[in-house]
């Protein structure tokens, strides 16, 4: 299936729904990295947007049936668990 008949076969509600799990978990991906680059002290709530994050991506994967896009995100919580046992 294409992206575009994916798209035009995913009802409204859960299109918006993956917008919102996209934008939302870019922007707390970004600003994970943005707290683990700067490095300072900040690393617990680094992971933990990073945990939040990939938790949101995987939410998508699953909605729009990315499989290989929700193992990444297994892997990204993975890491945000070792980070956070680490850190803490």
């Amino acid at each position: 299936m294409s992206d575009a008949t994916r798209i035009s076969a995913t009802p409204r509600h859960l299109r918006r729904l993956t917008t919102l799990f996209e934008i939302a978990g870019s922007v707390l991906a970004m600003a994970y990295a943005l707290l683990i680059a700067s490095n300072i002290g900040a690393e617990i709530l680094g992971f933990t947007l990073l945990l939040i994050s990939s938790g949101l991506f995987a939410g998508w994967a699953v909605i729009d049936r990315r499989w290989t896009f929700g193992l990444l995100q297994l892997f990204y919580a993975a890491s945000a668990i070792i980070g956070l046992i680490r850190w803490a």
